[in-house]
């Protein structure tokens, strides 16, 4: 999913167009780029996991940043994120593999 895909969706969740659920509907069944970063091993690995990440397009980066310009309030970040999370659960369960083993791929 691209970034301009979230945020399109997000305008018609607010536009009225799509309901809360139904957006949550179409983030369940979307792919979404992995953001999360592997687990550091070296000491030079943690002191780089307190820089920020950069963003990722396509992944919840995209949901958290409508939430933090105020597009979404808090109960809708969350069915939505909920809803992110549930794709990427389905996608590693598929694929036989847990989120962890994904998120470095």
């Amino acid at each position: 999913m691209k970034a301009s895909d979230v945020a399109d969706l997000i305008a018609e969740m607010r536009a009225g167009t799509l309901s809360l659920e139904q957006l949550a509907e179409v983030f369940r069944a979307r792919r979404w780029e992995r953001a999360r970063r592997p687990a550091p091993t070296t000491d030079e690995e943690r002191a780089a996991q307190l820089d920020p990440a950069p963003h990722v397009p396509g992944s919840i980066d995209d949901l958290t940043r409508a939430y933090d310009r105020g597009e979404l309030t808090w109960e809708q970040y969350r069915v939505l994120a909920d809803a992110v999370a549930d794709s990427i659960d389905a996608e590693c369960e598929a694929a036989g593999r847990d989120f962890e083993a994904g998120a470095s791929e």
